[in-house]
């Protein structure tokens, strides 16, 4: 029960951060041009800088065998929910087929994890919830690209056709631009001087607020009823919230007593978060379904104030 509390308090404070983009929405405070900035701020120069900040650490053996343990079991946890979904996700319009695919694969991990990870982990729950963003990046840009632009569609402003374009963005974007930065400086045990290190640790620190405040912004501009009318939503939904997370803690259940708790519970939480924001992004970028990927993101954050406190809570119990 103490568990439960404390991951209900922490996501009731991440809520209670959205209700002031959902407020600044309503106020007309801030326009759609001016929300595009804050994302392209928060995924180009806030994400890099949180990785290299989490980096910011002495090396450590076992952590760096948590590393690469973390990223064997959150690339198995992708590869898992895409042979899942493909049986399980069923719609005859392939507009709406495909990106509630990727919804049920693709957590918010970084907008949402992140900062429940921070509030409950700590800096060394981050350092391994990145990992987690590194591989939802490369299945994104490689498995969620070519699903998105499959029967010849494809975002005629940048010409994508899933091919060199997308394998480029698979291995070069913020996620590994950030760990290709902040790996040497954890290996090589190297703090960076004031001038530039405090800069990082105070962008890092922006991720939390600003994230949530987008997160509210979209929530408030959205419409559920076509979401309510589409079933395969509602299979999506339980993917995403319930089953996944209980799959990742029921497989590193019997390992508890070898693996790193902290690792284990990074693991867990970034799997139990929402559908990712990124889902609706590609939705509108291929010409799919908007309406409903923008309902289903919504939608499942709404939900996991209710899903995460306890997924989080078992997993904190149980590993």
């Amino acid at each position: 029960m103490d568990n439960l509390l404390i991951v209900a308090q922490q996501v009731a404070i991440l809520f209670v951060l959205m209700g002031f983009g959902a407020v600044m929405r309503r106020a007309g405070f801030f326009k759609e041009n001016a929300v595009d900035g804050i994302v392209n701020v928060l995924i180009l120069v806030v994400t890099p800088c949180l990785i290299v900040d989490v980096f910011q650490r002495p090396f450590d053996s076992s952590m760096l065998k948590g590393l690469g343990l973390a990223f064997v079991i959150a690339a198995l946890v992708h590869v898992a929910l895409i042979v899942l979904v493909k049986a399980a996700v069923r719609h005859r319009d392939e507009d709406v087929r495909r990106p509630l695919c990727l919804a049920a694969v693709f957590s918010n991990a970084g907008f949402m994890g992140i900062p429940l990870e921070q509030a409950v982990l700590g800096d060394v729950g981050v350092f391994y919830g990145i990992v987690y963003v590194v591989v939802f990046n490369l299945f994104m840009w490689s498995w969620g690209l070519r699903t998105m632009c499959a029967e010849g569609i494809r975002d005629q402003g940048s010409g994508i056709r899933g091919s060199r374009g997308a394998g480029l963005k698979m291995w070069v974007n913020p996620g590994t631009v950030g760990l290709a930065l902040g790996a040497p400086l954890f290996f090589c045990s190297l703090k960076l001087p004031a001038v530039i290190g405090v800069p990082v640790h105070h962008m890092a620190n922006l991720n939390t607020p600003l994230a949530m405040i987008v997160i509210g912004y979209a929530l408030a501009g959205t419409e559920f009823g076509k979401v309510l009318r589409t079933g395969a939503v509602y299979v999506a939904t339980v993917v995403r919230l319930v089953i996944c997370p209980l799959l990742v803690i029921a497989a590193l259940y019997p390992f508890r007593q070898a693996l790193d708790r902290n690792m284990m519970l990074a693991m867990a939480v970034a799997a139990s978060a929402p559908v990712a924001a990124m889902v609706s992004m590609f939705a509108a970028k291929f010409r799919r379904d908007v309406d409903v990927s923008v309902a289903v993101v919504s939608g499942t954050t709404l939900l996991s104030i209710l899903t995460m406190p306890v997924v989080i809570a078992l997993a904190m119990t149980v590993l």
